[in-house]
């Protein structure tokens, strides 16, 4: 794992199970996404602009829902248009309170959706800025995880967290281990050695014991025979 974290492009097995992307694909991929982010905060801050912060007449036509009251404060982008991280401006709202907020502009409507109460946006409109706001805080959240998952940053990370953490110990427990079934080892070697000894000599008093009954008794023998 050490040699791989330091070498994930090097041949072995982990680069097998561990296919990593580049450095250039990842960067595209993390630009493609932040350029999503920002394209859906512009769609909802037009729509707030020129819509629901407008006071429209009914000759706007679909536009027009009797929109009244405070305006409505505009979402928060984390890029600009160069794709930078920025911080927000006052009066805007980030993704995390987006919704809170924007519910105090929501109006009751009409079966023509048309306001009825002060507000300036509809449901229907909030439930689609809402929309836009999860889907845009989730790309930003993610994106960078998934970038550093396909890039194989987070593999290496936990990899250098298992090598700092656990593996000291494995290595300590794996030696003794070892040792032990050293030890094991070389008492079987013995009981072996001993046992062949012990083979060898009680076949050498087998044998003994027949020259010894030969000889003291020739004669026994043959009969037996």
């Amino acid at each position: 794992m050490d040699q791989w974290v330091e070498n994930p492009e090097a041949q072995s097995a982990f680069r097998d199970l561990l296919p990593c992307v580049d450095n250039a694909t990842v960067q595209t991929s993390l630009n493609v996404s932040s350029r999503v982010t920002f394209g859906l905060v512009q769609v909802v801050d037009q729509y707030i602009t020129t819509i629901a912060n407008q006071d429209l007449t009914v000759e706007a036509g679909p536009l027009y829902h009797n929109q009244t009251g405070p305006l409505v404060p505009l979402l928060c982008s984390p890029f600009d248009s160069n794709l930078t991280r920025r911080s927000c401006a006052p009066g805007e709202v980030d993704f995390n309170h987006a919704g809170e907020e924007w519910k105090k502009y929501v109006c009751q409507v009409s079966a023509e959706s048309i306001c009825t109460t002060v507000g300036r946006l509809t449901p229907n409109a909030y439930n689609q800025m809402m929309s836009a706001v999860n889907t845009s805080s989730q790309i930003n959240s993610f994106g960078p995880f998934l970038a550093d998952l396909v890039d194989c940053t987070t593999v290496r990370n936990t990899f250098r967290d298992i090598s700092k953490t656990y593996c000291p110990g494995l290595r300590q427990n794996s030696f003794r281990t070892y040792i032990g079934m050293v030890i094991v080892s070389t008492a079987m070697l013995f009981s072996q050695i001993f046992w062949l000894f012990y083979v060898r000599e009680r076949r050498h008093r087998i044998r003994y014991k027949k020259t010894i009954s030969m000889t003291e008794y020739p004669l026994v023998g043959k009969g037996r025979r």
